[in-house]
């Protein structure tokens, strides 16, 4: 049985056009230096949006998982996953994550990847519960001092 209480009132979605203002919000909570500008997280939505996941818990946007899909379908990367802090604990990070990687099996990915910063335990713990490992730490992957390991999972057995 799952560990984490569902409520029938939570739902998990693909975001829609009207989300993005919502989304725009939540992504400048959950990563207030780092998060999307409006325009690129729309022009995300625009090439991604099957792969724009949003959760909502009582009607209230709660979270979202951005994946993006390389061109030859073989690989994809977590461009995205947060979850505001009220409702942090509760496994949302994780449901969203795990429909995401159900979604990208559906399609014949064989691979997701992701970027993580090294002291993030909770998120490390996280991939690492659901398979992913390091692949690769980069210094200033995105800029000087924003340090990232890369992790992998294989979805193709």
């Amino acid at each position: 049985m799952d560990q984490y209480i569902t409520r029938t009132s939570d739902v998990i979605r693909v975001a829609e056009e009207s989300d993005l203002d919502q989304l725009s919000r939540i992504d400048n909570q959950i990563f207030p230096h780092d998060a999307y500008p409006f325009f690129v997280l729309r022009q995300l939505y625009e090439v991604h949006g099957e792969r724009f996941l949003v959760l909502d818990c009582d009607a209230e946007m709660t979270g979202y998982s951005l994946l993006a899909t390389t061109p030859d379908g073989k690989q994809s990367w977590v461009l995205g996953l947060g979850v505001l802090a009220h409702a942090r604990g509760l496994g949302h990070g994780r449901r969203l994550m795990v429909e995401s990687l159900e979604r990208l099996s559906a399609d014949r990915v064989a691979e997701v990847r992701l970027s993580v910063e090294p002291t993030n335990g909770i998120a490390l713990n996280l991939y690492h519960s659901l398979g992913f490992s390091p692949i690769d730490h980069r210094p200033d992957y995105f800029g000087s001092g924003a340090d990232r390991l890369i992790l992998r999972l294989s979805l193709s057995g």
